[in-house]
């Protein structure tokens, strides 16, 4: 069996899993690894590989691997939620740029004073050791465990997934979750780790489904790694722009205008005022000239541009065409016409 590493073929007996071939080329990379790519497929360092294939170590280094390395920790919270509050419901866990999330279902809500209880339940996972296994199951057995554990979302989640797929769960301990994987092979893998915050998650982001826990956290490879990203965090936190603009008195907010929608304050206006002005005299000092168009036209001029035909349903118009003289639009657009 031939494996191609990065260019580099390496003849191999078949089978071997993707630790046993990180393993050859050295013992430290075999520590690193964090799972591995086939062909380019993510798999777990149990994947045996037993053809002539492209082979991929993954370790913490690549982002593929921080985000393995984050969807296993995001397994490990949901192992220990379901610990500390054993009515809590599983939705799902994915990582994401900057660490992971999983939403829950509670009866009643942590705080994010509960988060350190959490935590120290994810600790005591993590220093079990415990190895975390693929399992593939059929559908119907998949549907029925989830049933039996009254997953409610897990089973929305298998009934919606396509009939060809391969269903997959992961196992570490007593914990079992539904997933595609990959994962590290153990939970003691996972060397530094911080719940940072909570908030509130439509079921699949729908307004019209129920309102869910989601948990934030995010997990590095050291303990170094995890201070100097809280380090910055904190940073980030005293010039962050919204909390600034505030102190300032550049700029409020109000609930009966909406979110999102700042009203400036003087100040604020006045720094419009200056960068509006430094725009203005930096264009006429390259040769630029001030035109100022109507907000309005005929609606001749837009059937010309093509508006008229694209975004008509959506313009403002006055007048009606067959009766009127003259029907005029407001523009659709900021461009001229």
């Amino acid at each position: 069996m031939i494996v191609n590493l990065k260019g580099e073929a390496r003849e191999f007996e078949s089978p071997k899993t993707i630790e046993e071939i990180a393993e050859s080329i050295s013992e430290g990379l075999k520590r690193a690894a964090v799972c591995g790519k086939v062909n380019g497929k993510l798999v777990d360092l149990a994947y045996s590989v037993n053809e002539d294939s492209d082979v991929q170590i993954i370790t913490f280094n690549d982002e593929e691997g921080k985000k393995v390395y984050n969807h296993t920790a995001a397994h490990i919270l949901a192992q220990a939620v379901k610990a500390v509050y054993p009515t809590a419901k599983l939705a799902i866990g994915p990582s994401i740029e900057n660490g992971f999330y999983y939403d829950f279902d509670f009866k009643t809500p942590p705080t994010v004073d509960d988060l350190a209880r959490i935590e120290a339940e994810m600790k005591r996972i993590i220093k079990a050791n415990l190895p975390i296994e693929r399992q593939v199951i059929s559908r119907k057995k998949a549907l029925e465990a989830m049933t039996k554990y009254d997953e409610i979302y897990k089973v929305e989640l298998i009934n919606d997934l396509p009939q060809d797929v391969e269903i997959s769960f992961y196992q570490q301990g007593d914990f079992v979750d539904l997933c595609a994987g990959p994962h590290l092979k153990s939970t003691r893998l996972i060397k530094a780790f911080k719940l940072t915050s909570l908030a509130g998650a439509y079921w699949r982001g729908n307004v019209n489904n129920k309102m869910l826990t989601r948990i934030y956290g995010i997990a590095f490879d050291s303990k170094t790694a995890l201070e100097d990203y809280l380090i910055a965090l904190e940073e980030a936190k005293k010039r962050d722009h919204n909390k600034l603009g505030r102190e300032l008195g550049i700029f409020m907010t109000s609930d009966v205008i909406g979110q999102g929608l700042p009203l400036l304050m003087p100040k604020g206006a006045k720094i419009i005022q200056i960068l509006q002005r430094f725009v203005e005299d930096e264009e006429e000092r390259r040769g630029f000239m001030l035109t100022k168009t109507p907000f309005m036209a005929k609606s001749d001029l837009y059937k010309i541009s093509g508006h008229w035909n694209h975004y008509r349903d959506k313009m403002f118009v006055l007048g009606e065409e067959g009766k009127d003289d003259e029907v005029l639009a407001l523009r659709p657009m900021t461009c001229p016409f």
